[in-house]
């Protein structure tokens, strides 16, 4: 594991504890596959999901889209660089679906 894909794993983890925190959202599921698998393979399964996750609900309708995987995948060029163009559009297609207003979109 490469210390980008460390560091990735813990910016997984600190949205699923902001959540909790900050959105009163237990991601349960989010965290059992962070636990299963890694950050890297968690955020690419939920974004070439054909569907929203309910977890991505549930922050929707909390206002916190800032806190899904999308986001932090589409802000973040140290994070969108791990990722292909393909699953990058996918990301900020499902936030747009939502009207998510990004603070900083990766070209």
């Amino acid at each position: 594991m490469t210390n980008r894909n460390t560091a990735f794993d813990k910016a997984m983890f600190d949205i699923y504890r902001r959540a909790k925190d900050e959105a009163n959202y237990s991601a349960n599921i989010f965290l059992q596959m962070l636990t299963d698998t890694d950050g890297m393979t968690t955020a690419k399964t939920l974004i070439n999901a054909p569907k929203e996750s309910d977890g991505y609900t549930a922050l929707y309708l909390r206002g916190r889209l800032d806190l899904t995987v999308e986001a932090v995948v589409t802000e973040s060029e140290k994070w969108s660089l791990l990722f292909t163009e393909e699953e990058v559009a996918k990301a900020k297609k499902r936030l747009l679906k939502f009207q998510y207003k990004p603070t900083n979109w990766v070209a």
